[in-house]
């Protein structure tokens, strides 16, 4: 038995030959090979060419198609030609099939009319169900022509009922230049975007992508073109970009992919064709759904007993007896179908069943493949291992159940240097020893070999654990990254926001208002925000030091104890009988007596035991020993208190702080105090709802132009300079303490932070970056690394165990005492000499 089947097929430009009319033909021919399938039946066909939009000319070669006798129509595949050659089917009731998408009318009552393209409401939902996996909020949507608007008509009327917010963009048509285009989504920070145009356009946008450098890590593209599969993507596999889209063709079935090899062969031998950005011999989908709609004619044929194919007449409107029957029977093809007796085999685009009413088909499934950069997995066919060295397949969307991701995060961090080897990254930075600092040379430097430091030691270490390239950029204004009250960022911040930058390598604190806007790693230091501020000056003694100990009041009261004590003394040795005695001792009756402790020899007395030397005079009385003996009590409490306190006083210089924490910065306003501006040390503050840090930003907020400093450098430099405290992190303040001994830290840490290599948000690298930190923490090297760069010279320990050793500029007063008192007792003498002479002189005149 032969049946016959029609081919209506448009001629474009700079193609000789229709994809579907080589996959009609290689269908047939495929079919007639396969006894198997068709034992009793050979497929024939007509195939009639028409030029593009030309509906009437797609009229009268269905007619004349229809006069020949065929069991079924396939094409055209433009709008205009289906729908004429749609209702002349349909009144003559012959089977047309259609295989490309079609502007779906409002009243379809075609009966005769089957599309085996997927409906396009449920391709917008899958779409749709893939933007909310993926947790998109702002999405953009550019798209060809018109039609697109409607395939995606699901997801535009997305924001009315999910928290998406939707750009619509058209391509420019003609040129196709999408560039100008593609600067302003650039400028407005667009990273994902759905395309709906056809492969053609989108091999073609793709290279204008990568030419706009926007084809990084950050974006993510969705093509709704079911060819993205068959695109040369290899140029794009290393750039990192996120590339997603649907594959209708069902390539894990090994007999799919023999076929699918079987038609490359074939291809790979014929003549050379235009570019069309196509894999060379690559099955679309469009050949694919061509194959399967001729595979379901043979297989209705088949079943189909006493088929008799008759000469139809368009003008005489007599329709075919067999066409309804031969229609149900291709729409019920699949149900009683084992093409393969191994296997159960669809179709090469997955399972085929057909909507009764509309003949569209509504029951499929789209694998969701991602592009991938490295490793190749098991191919069913020789001929597909292409498709799985650039597509991994991630999921499956069903038009009934909905997304089914397959696709594990798990298997993405079994190696961490697969998405980062040989990617050239672009690190932001910023000045600040011992972070990062420019080398010393005589020879001059270039690109990185210009800095040195600890994020450029940290640098190296994370580029010979990941594998990537860097190259180290300063930020443009010099700050680190703070946000305004328009709620707009600068420094390092804003380069990562902007994607300027990958990495933020540098002291860069990670806070909570910074991670709203970027992601950080793990921190690789931890710290805190504490005090700058110059070492007191140690006060000068002074040569009469030795007085110190005691005040001037108690200097005075001693003596004026003195001077009673000898006189009580004095009175009481003279009252008492006990001690006068007789001079005289060998004449006992003698009535001469005398006293020592004339008023002098008290004197005497009372200096000698306030001198600890005693005297030669030794009380008698009971009385007078009383007195005595007090005032040895007295003098041993005076001059044990005196040496106690005069060792403390010459051998420890009194150093105080005006201020020994941030408490006491609040409470005064003398000495000035500031931070570094836009620094999250100032954020700290400004945030801060604590009532001693809320007073001290009001401070520094009303005082901006002088406390606040626009780096540390500057700060340091008033605090050496001027009365100014400086508020910064501890690792800092530890590093400038050791290079200069005139600074020092004043209190402990006023809170807990940490320093993180920063990234854009959502950005593949930080995770990547933070188990590299892990493993450097874990091996000692952060560590490491902060001796080489902190370690200084050093400063002598202000609180030295041993004693120092005593100047001339601490006790040189009592040398001046002693010599005052030489040069006192010789005076006296000459006087006593001079008294004692004239004495002699007067009594010998006499």
């Amino acid at each position: 038995i032969s049946v016959s089947t029609g081919g209506i097929f448009e001629t474009v430009e700079n193609e000789p030959v229709n994809v579907e009319e080589l996959a009609f033909k290689f269908a047939v021919t495929n079919i007639n090979r396969n006894r198997t399938l068709m034992p009793n039946t050979t497929l024939t066909y007509d195939i009639q060419r028409i030029n593009l939009f030309d509906s009437f000319e797609a009229s009268r070669r269905a007619c004349d198609q229809l006069a020949l006798g065929v069991a079924a129509l396939f094409g055209p595949s433009h709008s205009s030609s289906v729908s004429a050659v749609q209702s002349i089917c349909n009144a003559l009731e012959v089977p047309h099939i259609q295989t490309r998408w079609k502007h779906p009318t409002v009243d379809n009552k075609d009966a005769f009319y089957i599309n085996l393209y997927p409906d396009y409401t449920a391709i917008s939902r899958a779409v749709l169900d893939l933007v909310l996996y993926y947790n998109w909020k702002i999405v953009t949507v550019v798209y060809e022509d018109s039609t697109g608007l409607i395939r995606l008509q699901e997801l535009i009327k997305a924001p009315s009922r999910y928290n998406i917010k939707i750009k619509i963009r058209q391509l420019p048509s003609g040129n196709k230049d999408a560039r100008p285009l593609l600067k302003e989504m650039k400028k407005g920070k667009e990273f994902y975007v759905i395309f709906d145009c056809s492969h053609e356009t989108a091999a073609e946008i793709l290279k204008q992508i990568l030419s706009m450098g926007m084809m990084t890590e950050y974006y993510h593209y969705f093509f709704t073109t079911l060819d993205l599969f068959a695109l040369d993507l290899e140029p794009y596999r290393y750039s990192g970009v996120n590339m997603t889209g649907f594959r209708l063709l069902n390539i894990d079935n090994p007999h799919v992919s023999s076929v699918v090899e079987k038609w490359s062969m074939e291809r790979l031998q014929a003549p050379p064709k235009p570019e069309t950005g196509l894999l060379d011999g690559m099955m679309t989908t469009e050949a694919a759904l061509m194959y399967d709609a001729v595979y379901m004619v043979a297989l209705a044929s088949q079943r189909a007993s006493q088929l008799t194919v008759s000469s139809l007449q368009c003008h005489r409107h007599k329709p075919w007896r067999f066409g309804p029957r031969f229609m149900n029977l291709i729409k019920e093809a699949r149900q009683s179908v084992f093409v393969f007796p191994q296997a159960r085999w669809d179709g090469l685009t997955g399972r085929i069943t057909f909507n009764k009413s509309d003949g569209l088909r509504k029951d499929f499934d789209l694998d969701i493949i991602s592009l991938k950069e490295e490793g190749t997995e098991k191919a069913a066919g020789e001929g597909s291992k292409h498709l799985y060295k650039v597509w991994k397949k991630i999921g499956v969307w069903n038009s009934y159940s909905g997304l089914n991701m397959t696709d594990s995060n798990k298997d993405r961090s079994t190696n961490i240097t697969d998405s980062l080897a040989n990617r050239t990254l672009i690190v932001t930075t910023i000045l600040e020893d011992p972070y990062v600092m420019y080398k010393k040379s005589d020879k001059p430097l270039y690109g990185n070999d210009r800095f040195e430091g600890y994020c450029l030691d940290l640098l190296k270490e994370l580029s010979n654990i990941l594998g990537f390239i860097y190259e180290v950029k300063l930020v443009s204004d010099g700050k680190y990254g703070a946000q305004n009250d328009k709620g707009e960022w600068n420094g390092m911040v804003k380069e990562l926001i902007d994607h300027k930058a990958d990495l933020a390598v540098a002291p860069l604190t990670i806070t909570y208002v910074r991670e709203k806007v970027i992601d950080f790693s793990k921190p690789f230091m931890t710290l805190g925000i504490s005090i700058l501020y110059r070492k007191p000056n140690g006060t000068n003694p002074g040569v009469f030091s030795f007085l110190n100990p005691l005040s001037p009041d108690i200097w005075m009261y001693v003596l004026l104890a003195c001077l009673g004590v000898s006189c009580v003394l004095f009175v009481i040795a003279r009252f008492t009988p006990y001690e006068w005695y007789n001079p005289h001792p060998c004449n006992p009756d003698s009535d001469v007596v005398e006293n020592n402790f004339t008023l002098l020899n008290s004197f005497w007395f009372g200096v000698g035991a306030l001198m600890q030397q005693g005297s030669e005079l030794m009380p008698k009385a009971l009385s007078t020993r009383i007195v005595g003996g007090i005032w040895w009590f007295f003098t041993l409490i005076i001059i044990s208190s005196y040496t106690a306190n005069l060792a403390a006083f010459l051998t420890v210089e009194r150093m105080e702080s005006p201020i020994d924490s941030a408490d006491d910065l609040a409470k005064q306003t003398k000495i000035e105090y500031g931070a570094v501006r836009d620094g999250s040390t100032m954020t700290f503050f400004k945030k801060s709802k604590i009532s001693t840090y809320e007073k001290m930003w009001a401070f520094m907020s009303s005082r901006q132009q002088t406390a606040l400093v626009k780096n540390n450098d500057e700060g340091i430099q008033r605090v050496l300079t001027t009365d100014y405290a400086l508020l910064m992190e501890s690792t800092s303040i530890e590093y400038v303490t050791q290079r200069n001994c005139n600074l020092t830290q004043i209190g402990g840490l006023i809170d807990s932070k940490g320093y993180g290599v920063g990234t854009p948000i959502g950005s593949p690298y930080r995770d990547k970056i933070t188990i590299a930190i892990l493993q450097l923490q874990e091996e000692g090297k952060l560590h490491m690394m902060k001796e080489k760069w902190w370690r200084g010279n050093g400063c002598p320990e202000e609180d030295s165990k041993e004693a120092s050793a005593l100047g001339v500029e601490n006790i040189g007063g009592i040398f001046i005492v002693l010599a005052a008192g030489l040069v006192l007792s010789v005076f006296v003498a000459i006087g006593e000499f001079i008294y004692k002479s004239r004495k002699n002189s007067d009594i010998e005149q006499v």
